[in-house]
């Protein structure tokens, strides 16, 4: 039986074969954000092949999850630099074939459905699940220094804004989470309290 391959699919217009970076768009469940892989260049084409094959993309719910944490053989972060070169595209979600093996395929907008009543929710949340995505009805407030609206986007490609957006997002869980980690890690090992010069000082007098 042929290996199951997440993330991988094909438009059905054009046969192109597709990386589905989300299956979703928040506000947009019938959208979703894709890579024509077949047009990338080698190096960026072999790059992300091999990074969707990893555990850590498998398990992720979204492969921008992963893409987000990785980078190219030349420095470049996979996301942002898909996002650059203008490769990252919005097309609907029932234009897109998922092809988890080579003989089966099914609609994304189908998969979603599916997904979501796994998940116990309306398609229009999936996208709550990604890892620093707000959740269904939270307020997300903008900092002081951006707009409060996003630049429209152009030819179906990500925005800068809505990218922007989605890093420091991103970051902010990061940061979170590394942060209960080492609360947690103080709990199981206390670090060693610093004794302070006036307090040795005064012991020794």
């Amino acid at each position: 039986m042929a290996k199951e391959i997440k993330h991988t699919g094909k438009m059905k217009n054009t046969g192109n074969r597709v990386a589905v970076v989300f299956r979703t768009v928040p506000g947009e469940s019938d959208q979703c954000l894709v890579v024509d892989s077949a047009t990338l260049p080698d190096m960026y084409h072999d790059a992300l092949m091999g990074a969707i094959e990893t555990d850590q993309a498998q398990q992720s719910f979204e492969l921008g999850e992963y893409m987000f944490r990785s980078r190219f053989p030349d420095g470049r972060n996979m996301l942002e630099a898909m996002q650059i070169t203008g490769r990252l595209k919005k097309v609907s979600t029932s234009d897109v074939l998922m092809t988890p093996t080579p003989t089966s395929s099914v609609a994304l907008s189908e998969l979603n459905v599916l997904i979501a009543e796994q998940k116990n929710v309306a398609v229009d949340q999936l996208y709550t699940f990604v890892s620093g995505a707000p959740k269904a009805g939270e307020t997300v407030t903008e900092t002081p220094t951006e707009p409060a609206t996003t630049a429209p986007v152009a030819d179906g490609a990500l925005s800068d804004q809505d990218l922007a957006k989605s890093l420091r997002s991103q970051a902010d869980t990061m940061y979170k989470e590394a942060a209960r980690m080492r609360r947690e890690a103080d709990d199981l090992d206390p670090p060693a309290k610093k004794t302070s010069k006036k307090a040795t000082v005064a012991e020794s007098a």
